[in-house]
């Protein structure tokens, strides 16, 4: 499955652009689209792997108690039940590929 993932990008006004781009049985790929002054707020994933990638622009990543500036070409691994977030804080849109692991199957 090819994907241009800039065709996918668009920003909403009242919050963060969360779009599913492809599933597979081991992994979720969705782009984030984030206009200036948009977050997503610090949750966690008991049982979820997080990755995310900028592709275009900057902003402040939290990461446990750390906080961290990325910007295109740069990645960040959120591991399951680590506390994760984002705040694009700059003048330009944030555009961000993430890979989340599903969760385990329930036995």
């Amino acid at each position: 499955m090819r994907i241009r993932v800039k065709d996918h990008a668009k920003l909403q006004p009242d919050k963060m652009a969360k779009i599913a781009l492809a599933a597979t049985p081991r992994a979720l790929l969705d782009l984030y689209c984030v206009a200036p002054g948009q977050d997503q707020k610090p949750h966690t994933h008991g049982d979820q792997d997080k990755f995310y990638v900028v592709l275009e622009g900057r902003g402040r990543f939290r990461l446990g108690a750390a906080e961290h500036v990325l910007e295109a070409g740069d990645a960040l691994v959120a591991a399951a039940g680590i506390e994760h977030g984002l705040v694009n804080d700059g003048a330009t849109p944030l555009l961000i590929l993430v890979l989340v692991t599903p969760p385990p199957p329930h036995a």
